[in-house]
């Protein structure tokens, strides 16, 4: 039985334009079919792109490797990523030696970084097809290979004793290639550029919570429901 029904009827028109809202926001409103939702993360992808990009200053420090040389076993999960493995090392002036999917290799650990470093600026630019051309394999392949091999090598520079070398492809991994790899094809977009983009989402964002909660308040108080402390 309903107790108030001036409350159960404003909480009953807050439910339906609560409702209503959320029928707009999941309707493919934006070009290409996206909703409102495929537009705000693809708004924030792009603004943490334009405050990801730390490829610079990691290449600064593994330049400080170039000259150094390097003795490494490393292991491919099939002989097939060995041979496209390969084919990153011969770019990058290494000599490799490859039984199936286990990989003998001699490096100079800069140039080889700098090649690692080169691939993923471009990707990074969303200059995928120059990678791709490059290694005749599809570009986003030729970063998980470069992250899956540095991987490999790490492990093996670390039961070496060699821990600097080691730490510095690591940050290769995760400071370049897995950035490079997650914004393939994002544009990057400077906050100040999407400050009321991002301002509007977050108020609407507040207000539509706010707002669903009137609602329950009022359905509920309409029917009698309160809470008492």
């Amino acid at each position: 039985m309903i107790h108030d029904k001036r409350q159960f009827a404003a909480g009953l028109v807050l439910v339906g334009i609560f409702l209503g809202v959320l029928a707009l926001i999941f309707a493919p409103i934006y070009e290409g079919g996206r909703n409102t939702l495929d537009y705000l993360d693809s708004t924030f992808n792009s603004i943490s792109k334009a405050s990801a990009n730390f490829i610079p200053a990691v290449a600064k420090r593994a330049g400080g490797f170039d000259g150094k040389p390097m003795q490494v076993d490393a292991k491919a999960a099939d002989a097939a990523q060995a041979a496209r493995m390969v084919a990153l090392l011969g770019a990058a002036g290494a000599v490799t030696a490859a039984d199936g999917a286990r990989l003998k290799v001699s490096a100079d650990v800069g140039r080889m970084l700098g090649a690692a470093l080169a691939d993923a600026d471009l990707m990074f630019r969303n200059e995928g097809a120059t990678v791709a051309a490059k290694y005749g394999t599809e570009e986003k392949r030729v970063l998980y290979d470069w992250h899956q091999l540095l991987g490999s090598m790490a492990k093996d520079l670390t039961r070496q004793g060699k821990f600097d070398e080691a730490a510095m492809l690591r940050e290769v991994q995760v400071k370049a290639l897995e950035p490079a790899y997650n914004y393939y094809g994002v544009e990057a977009v400077p906050m100040s550029q999407m400050v009321w983009v991002a301002a509007a989402a977050l108020l609407g964002y507040v207000i539509y919570t706010i707002w669903y909660g009137f609602a329950v308040m009022f359905l509920f108080e309409g029917w009698g429901v309160k809470l008492k402390h």
